[in-house]
């Protein structure tokens, strides 16, 4: 029993999947397009078949109307002929006379295809305008169906976004923030920190030699000073040795 629920419930899931596509607007509207120009290729083809029929019974029209033509000039001839004594009168009687039933017949044949033609010319009439009016009818579905799946593209967008958003806890998120801010608040503190060690654990050779070189600037500044004095007051000395 559990065998057959399973294998139910598989069907039934693939139902509505089925269903749901089905009923996709975007997804029907295309398929009345697609179905649309199927029958508008049928119309063209049916519109082309008629025209060359119409096309054929116009030349037979005038086939039989040309034999009409034909057969009235040889009864005109038959009876000249008689008339001029180069054939017997009875016998260019009996042809003429079925030379104007050949054309009698040819002129029937003729109407009776002149009338068809007019039954022609208005189915083909009424398929060019149900044409039209289909191709009318195609070209708004076209530009509906374009408005529709991008507005389709547009909502499905729109809702994914929006089930993000309705997602994201904004407590934890600023929390996420906050603890960033404070990371890299304390990198900065600690970068601080050994920049200040570095600069405080200066070697006693630096020290040294920082401390003589500022003593050897003091000592030649002196030494400077005292070899001037010594210049101004050599030639006092010798002045007074003189006397």
């Amino acid at each position: 029993m559990s065998f057959w629920k399973r294998i139910f419930k598989i069907g039934q899931s693939e139902a509505h999947s089925l269903l749901d596509k089905i009923e996709n607007p975007v997804n029907l509207t295309e398929q009345g397009i697609r179905d649309m120009k199927e029958n508008l290729q049928h119309s063209i083809d049916a519109l082309a078949e008629m025209k060359a029929l119409l096309i054929r019974t116009r030349n037979e029209c005038e086939m039989y109307k040309n034999r009409a033509s034909d057969y009235e000039n040889k009864a005109m001839m038959l009876l000249v002929n008689s008339q001029k004594g180069l054939l017997d009168s009875q016998q260019a009687d009996r042809l003429a006379e079925l030379a104007l039933m050949k054309k009698e017949e040819n002129l029937r044949l003729m109407l009776e295809l002149a009338q068809e033609g007019r039954k022609y010319e208005t189915t083909i009439a009424t398929l060019s305008e149900n044409i039209q009016q289909l191709k009318i009818t195609i070209s708004k579905w076209e530009s509906e169906a374009r408005a529709l799946k991008a507005k389709a593209k547009a909502s499905e967008a729109l809702k994914n976004v929006s089930k993000q958003l309705s997602q994201l806890d904004s407590s934890s998120t600023i929390s996420m923030l906050e603890k960033m801010k404070e990371k890299i608040e304390k990198q900065e503190a600690l970068a601080q920190a050994y920049t200040e060690i570095s600069q405080e654990n200066k070697s006693i050779d630096e020290e040294i030699d920082s401390a003589i070189a500022r003593s050897s600037s003091k000592t030649s500044d002196a030494l400077k000073a005292l070899k001037e004095k010594l210049t101004l007051q050599l030639p006092e000395a010798e002045k007074n040795n003189e006397k």
